[in-house]
């Protein structure tokens, strides 16, 4: 088969991209290296929709983060995925970072973006436990945050949904283009596949796969950022997203709410290489000092976890969005950077309509945006939960006790289109496993449940990749 459009990269960007191309008629396909799709930077980061004040006047960064946001909420209502508009306030502490605030402001009105500066009482009025020393914040209404994993795989589902195929554990490790103009790509296995347009959405890998083609005109450089995540408790600890002032190597450390309910902290900003997602004490105890000029009183004992992810940073210091010069059909996505989540519907829209153009394509009758719902039994009133035991007795067994997911849950996380096919997938899409023992009492009934819905003996499913089996005997169902 020649296919119309072949994605490589089934992170956020690339996802949306497909979701967005699924519009139109033709075939397309998205690869990825992984077992899931979002399984690197859009898996860990800090999930936040930012408001757009920040970019530079003019940039990609902020032409594409300023609609991004704007699409965010309407996209989520029609992906299911939890989003909330909790607004973000970022904090001066001292006379230098209040004269970054005025011109942060000042970007803000040039952006089109709603901002508004505070006095200490004022932000203390709106955040009471913030650090009381601040000399000032800039406000901005319009930040929100969201679940990037859901976001991701939803995007998936939807294209999937309209007839986008994709081919998971894939990794491209050859590309040749043709004199007829066509892409010859082969992966890790010699498999060959064929497209007219292709589309670099490889994420820190972007430089790796661009160099298969031509000398790229940019340099990826991977940058760690690590995190400290806590435990649900007050709901009113923080309730927007706090910020320190900006500075050249990224937007400093935030605390910030999660639409879990949790807290994160982070995060750091380290040069790095491609898959080191490794932690460290030092760096979380300097995570803790930062995170004191925004919030004294944190309290870590409810900490659930550290982890790491790695951005694609560029010596751009921009987004990489256009078609090669060198190989006409070949169309850059790289050095998506922060704030790359925010901007990916916006990303994903333009991306889309412009190879529909050169491409020709028509329009997909038969598009539909929305995924099928899921059930949200938290929101569920007691008469209707009962009802749906009644219907769905799958529903009443609890897997996850710590985060209150159902046996129901996770097989609809494995049946949909985009299903999980891991541990880790099954967590990203339901949160079994993210709770305060991370998995120890209800990982081996997802094996199970994996195991039964795939078909699979349980030595054979994954925690995430291929090569990281947690069975390596048989091992009792128990009661499911």
């Amino acid at each position: 088969m020649i296919y119309d459009v072949i994605i490589i990269g089934g992170g956020v960007i690339g996802c949306s991209i497909a979701r967005y191309l699924s519009r139109y008629k033709g075939n397309f396909l998205v690869v990825e290296r992984h077992n899931d799709v979002g399984d690197e930077t859009s898996s860990a980061n800090s999930a936040i929709v930012h408001s757009g004040y920040d970019p530079k006047p003019g940039t990609l960064k902020a032409k594409f983060n300023v609609l991004g946001n704007k699409m965010m909420p309407n996209v989520c209502k029609e992906l299911d995925v939890d989003f909330d508009k909790i607004g973000s306030i970022t904090v001066a502490l001292n006379d230098e970072d209040l004269d970054t605030l005025k011109m942060l402001n000042e970007r803000a009105k040039i952006n089109g973006v709603n901002a508004k500066f505070l006095t200490t009482e004022e932000t203390i009025a709106l955040e009471p436990n913030i650090n009381k020393d601040i000399k000032g914040s800039l406000y901005c209404e319009d930040a929100g945050i969201v679940s990037p994993f859901n976001l991701t795989v939803s995007f998936m589902e939807n294209a999937m949904d309209n007839g986008v195929k994709l081919k998971l554990n894939t990794e491209i490790k050859e590309i040749k283009r043709e004199n007829s103009g066509l892409y010859i790509l082969k992966d890790q296995n010699d498999n060959i596949y064929e497209t007219k347009f292709l589309i670099n959405a490889s994420g820190v890998n972007s430089e790796v796969v661009t160099r298969y083609l031509e000398e790229p005109s940019f340099k990826i450089i991977p940058t760690k950022g690590e995190y400290i995540l806590l435990d649900h408790f007050d709901t009113n600890f923080v309730k927007h997203t706090l910020f320190m002032c900006p500075s050249k190597v990224g937007k400093g450390v935030l605390v910030s709410p999660t639409t879990s309910y949790n807290y994160i902290v982070g995060p750091s900003a380290t040069e790095t290489y491609e898959g080191d997602t490794s932690c460290d004490t030092s760096t979380f105890t300097f995570l803790r000092e930062k995170a004191k000029s925004l919030v004294k009183d944190i309290p870590y004992t409810q900490t659930i976890k550290g982890f790491a992810g790695v951005r694609a940073n560029n010596d751009y210091n921009d987004f990489i969005i256009e078609e090669s010069k060198k190989n006409p059909g070949f169309f850059l996505v790289a050095g998506i950077m922060s704030p790359g989540l925010a901007s990916s519907p916006a990303i994903g829209e333009y991306v889309s309509n412009y190879v529909a153009d050169k491409l020709k394509l028509s329009k997909n009758e038969n598009y539909n945006p929305c995924v099928k719902p899921h059930l949200k039994l938290k929101e569920m009133s007691i008469e209707s939960y009962n009802e749906l035991i009644k219907e769905e007795p799958s529903y009443g067994k609890f897997v996850c006790r710590c985060e209150k997911v159902s046996k129901g849950e996770i097989l609809d996380a494995i049946r949909r289109n985009c299903g999980a096919t891991t541990v880790k997938g099954v967590r990203k899409r339901t949160r079994a496993g993210f709770g305060k023992c991370q998995g120890t009492f209800c990982q081996m009934q997802v094996v199970h449940l994996l195991s039964k819905e795939l078909k699979k003996d349980v030595k054979e499913i994954n925690f995430s990749d291929e090569g990281t089996e947690i069975c390596i005997k048989d091992s009792k169902e128990g009661d499911l």
